[in-house]
């Protein structure tokens, strides 16, 4: 058991040396990992939860929060853009490949892939909040940026809007996306 553990944990630590690619290629210096991204998500998912109407099953939703981004461990970071290139539907097999080969024979890796499928169906009231924070940390982060380096290439990420599902995450947005654009006016 312990192997096994083991080797789980290291696929967990690996995020924390996989690069956020799409930062990198805007010119952002020192980009964030995918571990301190994921991070982002845990920390605005708790936020989020406390402020919308719906209730919640807490645990799932810290959960699927910590594991979204668990197999690019494996895969890396691979930008969105680059996905649209790709056949409908690929990301998903390729890192529900990945999660298998990282879950591999621990005994909750039913338990653990059952919840990110459960994100990745993103039918249940967790799964569409712990969208709503992989983005709010995503505009978040590129705010930040922004407002650190100047970096113009970051305006992109303003036009157009997003659409979130909860009321909160959008006013969220909404108010970061108005101080973005107020700087780059």
């Amino acid at each position: 058991m312990a192997e096994e553990l083991l080797d789980l944990l290291v696929h967990g630590n690996q995020l924390k040396r996989t690069a956020r690619t799409g930062w990198v290629q805007r010119g952002v210096p020192n980009a964030e990992n995918v571990a301190a991204h994921s991070f982002g998500v845990v920390f605005a998912a708790m936020v989020l939860a406390n402020v919308v109407a719906e209730k919640l099953d807490m645990a799932k939703l810290l959960q699927m929060a910590a594991l979204h981004d668990l197999p690019e461990g494996l895969t890396t970071d691979i930008p969105s853009p680059a996905w649209y290139y790709l056949p409908p539907g690929v990301k998903t097999e390729v890192e529900r490949g990945a999660m298998g080969e990282i879950l591999g024979d621990v005994s909750f890796a039913e338990e653990w892939t059952a919840v990110w499928e459960e994100l990745h169906a993103n039918r249940t009231p967790e799964a569409r909040l712990v969208h709503d924070a992989d983005k709010i940390d995503m505009f978040l982060q590129a705010w930040i940026y922004g407002e650190q380096t100047g970096n113009r290439q970051l305006a992109e990420f303003w036009h157009p809007p997003y659409q979130f599902h909860f009321p909160a995450a959008q006013e969220i947005y909404d108010e970061l996306r108005r101080r973005a654009l107020a700087r780059l006016v």
